[in-house]
């Protein structure tokens, strides 16, 4: 982690990622690139739907590879690069064939790493295997929930799922949130961890680096009048005053489940995420 002499209060506080160490190019491969209208946390009637959002800098879309639809063709990593729109660093990177890609890119990636997408490739770190092939143990991102249905779960800096068993026809993954499920054993997954763990340690230092992000001032409940919050409303300091937490809107938050009871995917969840004082 890169920090800063405090040279301001702001900086006193700022701890950022040393891009310089990870990084070897500035500017993104044009051709994979776009322009999108972020949503700001509206939906299609312009009405906000997620508070808090909006703002922030401009973005440039990088169009990631998440089908991995080469298949036994090698590839080699061109150059590892920063992307906005997600917490992992990304990779260009060209096949054998001529064609460039972006993927996302494996802890410790470095320019000329190969690798491969095959059934049966060799374990290492970012070769991406059918989860029928992986020994138990193993850590992998990037993986399919159906067969050839594109990389799906696991994506965030610094994650990891683990392989646990192969049974019946499923492989059974330890996701990061401690929830295990069972994946149909012909999906594909990417060996190794995803780059850029350390992204959790930064600290932003003031207020405005939160407003370059796209992220707005969340003002807390109890600080508003009775119309605006449940929380809302009395003299001086005040518990909230309800039984249970909640939002603005009256929705409980703490404690209650929010799973859909009848979801298509629950047969596949073989123990949920452990959650609150047990975890």
């Amino acid at each position: 982690m890169k920090k800063y002499k405090p040279t301001t209060p702001s900086r006193r506080n700022m701890q950022t990622v040393n891009y310089k160490e990870y990084l070897t190019e500035s500017k993104p491969h044009k051709k994979l690139t776009s322009g999108f209208k972020r949503s700001m946390g509206r939906n299609n009637q312009g009405r906000i739907t997620t508070r808090h959002k909006g703002g922030g800098n401009k973005r440039l879309f990088r169009e990631i590879d998440f089908k991995y639809n080469k298949i036994d063709i090698p590839a080699k990593i061109e150059s590892v690069e920063y992307d906005p729109n997600r917490s992992g660093f990304i990779a260009l990177v060209v096949y054998n064939d001529g064609e460039r890609r972006y993927i996302l890119a494996p802890k410790g990636a470095k320019v000329d790493d190969k690798f491969i997408v095959s059934a049966d490739a060799p374990i290492n770190a970012g070769n991406r295997i059918m989860l029928k092939n992986i020994p138990v143990g193993t850590f992998v991102y990037n993986v399919e929930i159906k067969p050839t249905g594109g990389a799906k779960l696991v994506r965030s800096a610094g994650n990891y799922a683990q392989v646990i068993a192969n049974d019946q026809g499923y492989t059974l993954l330890k996701m990061p949130s401690s929830e295990v499920r069972k994946i149909p054993e012909k999906c594909f997954a990417t060996i190794g961890e995803v780059s850029n763990p350390e992204n959790k340690l930064r600290k932003y230092g003031k207020a405005g680096a939160s407003r370059w992000k796209g992220i707005r001032p969340t003002v807390r409940g109890s600080a508003m009048n009775p119309v605006d919050h449940p929380y809302g409303g009395g003299e001086g300091a005040q518990g909230r005053g309800t039984r249970r937490p909640k939002t603005f809107t009256g929705k409980v938050t703490g404690g209650r489940k929010t799973r859909t009871p009848k979801k298509y995917s629950n047969y596949l969840v073989v123990s949920r995420r452990k959650v609150g004082k047990k975890r």
